[in-house]
C-alpha cells in the first residue's frame, strides 16, 4: 500500500467513525471565529461550520438507517424481545463509548503445525451461567498478516453477553495456500468442541465471524456444511467471489489484492480455476446455507461493496435468511471505532442474529 492513499484511507476511517468529534471540534473554532468578528473572522466561522457539517453527516445517516434496522432484522431473522442493545443508534454511546464488562480471557493451542503452535483466546465473562453459545472470531489481513488480538472490544462486548468467544490465529501465506487457512478454522471448532465441557460451551450452537480476509474464512467454513453445529455466519467487508476479485481488483495503490489472491490460492485464476472456485463463498450458496449476515461498507476501496451484494443476491435466490446492511459512508475497517456509527449499527444487527439463531434448532443438512 503506497503511503499517500495509505493515509487517505485512515483519513476516511477517522472522518466516518470518529467524525462527530471532529464536528464538535470545529463549532467550537466557528464560535470562536464569529465572537472575533470581521472579515477574516466570519469566513472561518463559515468554513468551520462547513467543516461540522461534512463531519457529522456519518453520524446523522447512521441515525437515519437505525430507525429501519429493528424492522429489517425482524423481517430476516425472526423477532427477539431478549436480544442485547435496545437502540441500534445512541448519541449517547457516540460520545461516550458503548459499554464493555471486564471479562476473562485465556490462551490455548488448538493445533500443532510442524513446530508452530496454532493458538486461541477464549474470552468469556467471569460470572456463573449455563453452557455458553460459541463465537469464532477470524481476523483480517489479505490471509498474510494479522493475528487474534485484532480489535478485541467485539470479542469482550460479546463475551460480557454471555457467549464463548474465540478469537483465533491461523497459517498465512504465502508459506501457507487454501485451503490451509480453511482447515485452520475447523481445526479451531474441533478443538473447541471437543473441550467444550471443561470451556463451559455449548458445543452444539456456533457461530463465525470475520473481517476481510477472515470473513472469506467464515463464510467458506460456514458453507462447507461439514460442521453442523455452525448455526450462522456473519462478515464484515468480505470477499465472496476471487475470481471476480482478481478481475476487478482493489484500487490502484491502496492494496495489491491481486499478489494477495495469487498468494493467497497458490497462482492465477487462469491456473487455478477449480481453487478459486473452491474458495469463493458465493459459489458455495445452496438451499441448505446457515443464517447470513454481511455488513460492507459503500466506499470500501480494497473489497469493493458488490462482493456483499452480489452474495446477498444469491441468497435471496436461495431463499435463505440473511441480511446485507450496506453503510453508504463507511470504508474498509469501517468498525475500527469500537462506539462508531458503523460499529453501532453493527452491534444492533449482530446481537438481533445471534439471539435468534442460537434460539432455534439447527438445520437439517
Amino acid at each position: 500500500m503506497s503511503a499517500p492513499l495509505r493515509w487517505l484511507w485512515i483519513l476516511a476511517i477517522f472522518v466516518g467513525e470518529w467524525g462527530h468529534f471532529a464536528a464538535v471540534g470545529s463549532l467550537l473554532v466557528a464560535g470562536f471565529s464569529l465572537s472575533r468578528g470581521g472579515r477574516i473572522g466570519f469566513a472561518a466561522a463559515a468554513l468551520s461550520g462547513a467543516a461540522a457539517v461534512v463531519y457529522i453527516i456519518p453520524s446523522v445517516m447512521a441515525a437515519a438507517i437505525a430507525k429501519s434496522l429493528p424492522a429489517r432484522c425482524t423481517a430476516a431473522f425472526g423477532e427477539r424481545a431478549d436480544a442485547g442493545r435496545v437502540a441500534a443508534f445512541s448519541w449517547v454511546d457516540l460520545f461516550c463509548g458503548v459499554p464493555v464488562s471486564a471479562v476473562d480471557v485465556t490462551e490455548h493451542v488448538y493445533a500443532t503445525n510442524g513446530t508452530k503452535q496454532l493458538k486461541l483466546d477464549l474470552y468469556q465473562s467471569g460470572q456463573t451461567r449455563p453452557l455458553q453459545p460459541l463465537i469464532v472470531m477470524i481476523h483480517g489481513g489479505s490471509w498474510n498478516s494479522g493475528n487474534k488480538n485484532q480489535l478485541p472490544a467485539l470479542n469482550r462486548y460479546l463475551a460480557g453477553e454471555g457467549y464463548a468467544v474465540a478469537s483465533i490465529g491461523y497459517r498465512h501465506a504465502p508459506k501457507f495456500h487454501f485451503p490451509a487457512p480453511l482447515d485452520d478454522v475447523f481445526s479451531a471448532v474441533e478443538f473447541l468442541r471437543r473441550n467444550a465441557a471443561q470451556l463451559q460451551i455449548d458445543a452444539d450452537r456456533v457461530v463465525l465471524i470475520g473481517r476481510s480476509a477472515g470473513g472469506q474464512l467464515a463464510l467458506s467454513a460456514a458453507y462447507a456444511g461439514r460442521e453442523p453445529a455452525i448455526r450462522g455466519v456473519i462478515a464484515f467487508y468480505a470477499p465472496t467471489d476471487l475470481t471476480l476479485g482478481y478481475d476487478k481488483p482493489s484500487r490502484r495503490g491502496v492494496l495489491n489484492s491481486r499478489k494477495a489472491l495469487e498468494d493467497y490460492i497458490g497462482g492465477i485464476p487462469l491456473n487455478r480455476p477449480a481453487e478459486y472456485a473452491a474458495a469463493s463463498p458465493n459459489a458455495a450458496v445452496t438451499r441448505a446455507t446457515p443464517p447470513t449476515l454481511l455488513i460492507h461498507g459503500g466506499l470500501d476501496p480494497i473489497v469493493w461493496p458488490h462482493h456483499s451484494e452480489r452474495l446477498s443476491a444469491s441468497l435471496e435466490r436461495a431463499e435463505r435468511p440473511h441480511l446485507y446492511m450496506a453503510l453508504p459512508w463507511a470504508t474498509h475497517g469501517c468498525d475500527a471505532n469500537f462506539s462508531g456509527p458503523s460499529s453501532q449499527l453493527s452491534l444492533y444487527a449482530i446481537d438481533r442474529f445471534l439471539a435468534n439463531v442460537f434460539s432455534t434448532q439447527p438445520p437439517h443438512r
